[in-house]
């Protein structure tokens, strides 16, 4: 993984923005995909994108379900505005694809031929699709692809492993800065905290079960929507308790989680569960909010109107050797391995 701190306009790619002028690519409404690459660049060639939880949730609940109606948006999308970035959820997700040519000046560190996953977001990744997504049956995240996409100088990029399928390893990288960050978070705390995680059952929220138990919480609790995923977490044996609620009813968090966390990871790809995560966290407890749904004006003005005494994090994604962490986590824990599995397809984790 490599990632560089320059701060001129080309290294975060301001000179790929179409409109309007003068935003970070992150908030533009169009950027220029072209492939012709500058010093400071590297252009990939897309193998597979990972669209990000709540952008296909979104995508699949608008279209009803139709894979050729969710097939047709995505093309749109990218077509329009030269990068993956749903305009309802203002996510995207990333992609895996191999390095077709690095410039001379890049500082990523990669090379012709190298595998890589980008751990940057497609909304802010220059990208063209040539393929049509013919490949892609629009009923996952995953979406095989063919076209290219362009990395700056400030982006961030990870050699694929040689020990884990591709789709496994794309599905752990879209997600990694979630186990990092709780980690950091449960580690920094003296007292043995108790962690929940809302979503637990989900790719995000098995690897922060997992990091919490490491990083030295004395309980975790994993809350999920469904008797299946409670069922199928209690087997993983990766949580101590599993409580079943509704993440968008507080009050039935609250009741489901009983006394109050230490801190309280949110990993539900569906909007309106802050206020949930909120009452079920102590007074003077953290609540990290990781799910691309999250409202933070709700969560900021919940929490003031709750009179709640609480800490609330932004995952940002990015926390300093965040893959290797993810990584190592699917690697030693087979739990967490058998959870990914059943979310992605078993070929991706056989």
């Amino acid at each position: 993984m490599a990632m560089t701190g320059g701060g001129t306009g080309t290294a975060v790619g301001l000179h790929r923005v179409l409109e309007p002028a003068g935003v970070l690519p992150q908030a533009a409404l169009r950027l220029d995909a072209d492939p012709r690459i500058r010093p400071d660049e590297v252009r990939i060639g897309v193998e597979r994108l990972n669209l990000d939880a709540a952008s296909y949730r979104q995508l699949h609940t608008a279209h009803g379900g139709d894979p050729d109606a969710i097939r047709a948006e995505v093309l749109r999308i990218i077509g329009e505005r030269g990068k993956m970035h749903n305009p309802v959820t203002g996510s995207g997700g990333m992609l895996v694809g191999v390095v077709e040519e690095a410039g001379p000046d890049s500082p990523l560190g990669l090379k012709p031929g190298d595998r890589v996953a980008t751990l940057v977001s497609l909304t802010l990744t220059p990208l063209a699709v040539t393929d049509g997504l013919a490949e892609w049956d629009g009923r996952s995240e995953q979406v095989p692809a063919r076209g290219h996409a362009i990395l700056f100088a400030r982006s961030i990029a990870a050699v694929l492993p040689d020990d884990l399928p591709v789709p496994l390893a794309l599905a752990v990288m879209d997600v990694c800065g979630a186990p990092a960050l709780t980690h950091r978070v449960v580690s920094a705390r003296e007292d043995g905290p108790v962690v929940v995680v809302l979503g637990a059952a989900g790719k995000s929220g098995c690897l922060s079960l997992a990091a919490a138990r490491r990083a030295g919480a004395s309980r975790v609790i994993g809350l999920v929507p469904t008797a299946e995923e409670r069922e199928r977490l209690a087997a993983s044996g990766l949580a101590d308790d599993v409580v079943l609620a509704d993440a968008r009813d507080p009050v039935a968090v609250a009741a489901a989680v009983g006394e109050p966390a230490d801190v309280t990871v949110v990993c539900v790809d569906v909007p309106g569960c802050e206020h949930g995560a909120i009452l079920a966290t102590a007074p003077g407890g953290t609540v990290v909010f990781f799910s691309m749904a999250t409202s933070f004006p709700a969560a900021a003005l919940g929490a003031e109107g709750l009179a709640a005494d609480v800490t609330m994090l932004i995952g940002n994604g990015y926390v300093p050797g965040h893959a290797e962490t993810a990584l190592e986590l699917v690697r030693s824990e087979p739990a967490v391995r058998a959870l990914f599995t059943s979310r992605t397809g078993a070929d991706s984790a056989e």
